[in-house]
């Protein structure tokens, strides 16, 4: 009889600790909830590789836009999403400037004096 309680109080020890188990994995594999400056950043990372791409296109692509989109990124990664949103902005302005640049320039050929 003291056989039959002892296994009893194992086996219920042992469902009661999976139980827990299970619920602490649930929970730590949720994902997190994403901030509102990371959805920013998110945003205006799309919008900057958006116009990156068509200033490129255009055979415009200024030297250093790339580069910031790289820093915004490293920013992003460790956290600091006011810092990488300001980046990410700052290479969409390049690029659409660029792009408009481009259009602008179109035709404009090179000087006489290089004739």
């Amino acid at each position: 009889m003291k056989k039959t309680l002892i296994i009893a109080a194992v086996a219920a020890s042992l469902i009661a600790l999976s139980g827990c188990q299970s619920q602490e994995t649930k929970s730590a594999a949720a994902p997190a909830a994403k901030s509102a400056a990371q959805m920013s950043f998110e945003t205006a990372l799309a919008s900057a590789s958006a116009a990156t791409k068509k200033a490129n296109k255009a055979g415009n692509e200024w030297r250093d836009t790339g580069k910031i989109i790289k820093k915004a990124k490293a920013a992003a990664k460790k956290g600091d999403y006011k810092t990488a949103n300001k980046l990410a902005k700052k290479a969409e302005q390049q690029s659409v400037i660029a792009l408009q640049q481009a259009k602008e320039q179109k035709n404009a050929g090179n000087p006489s004096y290089l004739y």
